[in-house]
């Protein structure tokens, strides 16, 4: 699983126009093209082309947090839990109200520290209040703590912002 703008995963967010200010004499658009290269490179299945853009980008512009961003993907997707850890921390250390980055290092933790997890998701849906799946994960999560009655919230917040959830609900979880 991993975030969506609209619904909240499985997609990579694309070059924005709203990009960290470039260096080396790259322009910002000069760097939105490069991410965009890397985000059709991305769909396209090509890791390791993207990989190598996005690394470009970070070369003129190393906060860039689009960049930071898929090559976390990159690496979460290859089942590198450190390396994609890594690189969402640094996109959040130019913004730390990414949602994307958030919800995918929340998606990491999860298992291993899922009181991290929730507070990612607790950052990522006071930045989307809208972000119906980090709702429906910070319900999971709290199920699984034995948190039932915020679990109960969590799920009931992301079935009012997209009913198609209500299915995936474990029984006795909505009120």
């Amino acid at each position: 699983m991993l975030w969506d703008e609209k619904a909240g995963f499985n997609a990579a967010p694309s070059a924005s126009p709203k990009l960290t200010s470039a260096s080396e004499g790259r322009s910002s658009n000069d760097v939105a093209k490069l991410v965009q290269r890397g985000v059709d490179q991305m769909n396209r299945n090509d890791d390791a082309g993207a990989s190598s853009t996005f690394k470009q980008v970070l070369k003129s512009d190393p906060g860039n947090k689009y960049a930071w961003y898929n090559l976390g993907v990159i690496a979460q997707q290859s089942n590198k839990p450190t390396s994609a850890r890594r690189a969402y921390e640094e996109a959040l250390k130019t913004d730390p109200r990414f949602g994307p980055a958030l919800f995918n290092e929340a998606v990491l933790l999860q298992a291993s520290n899922p009181d991290r997890a929730i507070a990612l998701l607790k950052r990522a849906v006071a930045s989307n209040p809208k972000a119906s799946t980090a709702y429906f994960l910070m319900g999971e999560i709290l199920a699984k703590k034995g948190s039932k009655r915020d679990a109960k919230e969590a799920f009931a917040r992301a079935v009012a912002i997209d009913p198609h959830l209500r299915s995936h609900v474990p029984a006795g979880l909505l009120s």
